[in-house]
C-alpha cells in the first residue's frame, strides 16, 4: 500500500510503499486483546500482601479454657475467625506475568500497525528532527492536528527532538525496539518516520 510522506511543517515529502504484511492485514481483536493482556499483566507490580495468622500481633496464649464455657473451643486469638486475626489464603507478592510465544507477540504488533492503517490514523513523516525548542514543535504538532500521538523513530531517537517533545502533553516518542501494541492502540494517531518504517520492516520480517 502507498502512503504520502509529510514533513513536520506540513509540506509534502513524496510517498512511501508500505509492506502489506505489516500494514495491510485485517486486524483481529482477539490477537490484539491477548497481546495487550500479556503486556499489562507483565507490568503489574504484584506487591499486594496481607498478614497471615503467624504475622498478626496478638498473644499466642490460649484465650479461655477448653471446656465449660458453652462456646466453641479456641486457642489462638490470631485465628482467621476473629476480628483483626490473620487472613486465610489472602494475596501475597507474586508475578502476574504469563508466557506468550514470540511469534504471537510479533503478529500482534503487525495487527496493531494494520489497525491504525485501516482506521486512517497512520501518518508517515520524513524525519523527527527539531532544534530542541518545545514551543516551535508544539506549534507544528497543533497545526498537524495531533492531540494524542505516538511517534516511532528509527533505531535511536533524535535527542533534540526528544527534549522538545518531553513537555508536550499527549505526545510520546519511542525508538523502533520500543514499539509495542499497547502504546500504539492507546494513541489516536500513530506517526512513523521513514527510518522507523524501514526498521519496523527489518524487525518484523
Amino acid at each position: 500500500m502507498k502512503l504520502d510522506v509529510i514533513k513536520l511543517d506540513g509540506g509534502n515529502a513524496g510517498a512511501i510503499e508500505l509492506n502489506e504484511d505489516l500494514f495491510g492485514l485485517e486486524p483481529r481483536a482477539d490477537i490484539l486483546h491477548r497481546v495487550v493482556r500479556w503486556q499489562r499483566n507483565k507490568a503489574q507490580a504484584g506487591t499486594h500482601k496481607v498478614k497471615t495468622r503467624s504475622e498478626t500481633s496478638y498473644s499466642t496464649k490460649k484465650i479461655y479454657r477448653q471446656k465449660g464455657t458453652g462456646g466453641a473451643r479456641h486457642g489462638d486469638r490470631n485465628a482467621p475467625i476473629f476480628r483483626k486475626g490473620g487472613i486465610y489464603k489472602g494475596p501475597t507478592p507474586r508475578s502476574h506475568a504469563h508466557d506468550l510465544p514470540k511469534k504471537f507477540r510479533k503478529l500482534g504488533l503487525k495487527h496493531a500497525l494494520s489497525a491504525k492503517a485501516k482506521a486512517g490514523e497512520l501518518v508517515v513523516i520524513e524525519a523527527a528532527e527539531s532544534e530542541g525548542k518545545t514551543s516551535a514543535l508544539a506549534k507544528q504538532v497543533a497545526n498537524l492536528g495531533w492531540k494524542r500521538a505516538l511517534i516511532i523513530d528509527g533505531a535511536a531517537v533524535n535527542e533534540d527532538f526528544a527534549k522538545a517533545a518531553a513537555n508536550i502533553q499527549g505526545l510520546d516518542i519511542l525508538p523502533t525496539m520500543g514499539a509495542n501494541v499497547y502504546d500504539i492502540l492507546k494513541r489516536d494517531t500513530l506517526v512513523i518516520t521513514k527510518a522507523g518504517v524501514e526498521a519496523l520492516e527489518a524487525r518484523l520480517k
